[in-house]
């Protein structure tokens, strides 16, 4: 069984909560619909808090590319969450320009690590907003 996998079985077996380096951590469970292959991929993210909304970050630990979640997600915008005991569909909406910079350093400001993603890469880390479907916002 792969790390990703393992993470998300703890995941659900215990309410959204998860030992090892995401012990304690906000962790979402994103499902994405593959954009080449049309397959449902459910990946282990971190998250912050904003308002109603939750912010995940394609930080893809720093690498030079962004993540294949992010590309599934542009292509197919409407996406599974699960946080805690609660599933829900939301709309992915990335972040553009100045809102983007100011949701970043709300990010940063959170969760520090992200700016330390952000200096190892020449690429702007995606910051994505998951609004919910079921709001009435």
């Amino acid at each position: 069984m792969s790390f990703h996998q393992s993470v998300i079985e703890e995941f659900r077996a215990n309410g959204g909560k998860v030992g090892g380096p995401f012990e304690g951590g906000d962790l979402l469970l994103l499902t994405t619909t593959g954009a080449k292959s049309g397959t449902e991929r459910t990946t282990p993210l971190g998250y912050v808090r904003h308002g109603d909304s939750l912010l995940i970050v394609g930080s893809n630990l720093g690498a030079p590319s962004h993540p294949g979640w992010y590309h599934n997600l542009l292509a197919h915008p409407v996406v599974r969450v699960e946080v805690g005991t609660e599933t829900f569909e939301a709309l992915a909406v990335p972040a553009e320009g100045a809102r983007r910079e100011e949701l970043f350093g709300h990010v940063v400001r959170a969760a520090p690590g992200y700016g330390y993603y952000q200096i190892q890469t020449t690429r702007p880390l995606p910051v994505v907003v998951l609004e919910r479907a079921d709001s009435t916002a």
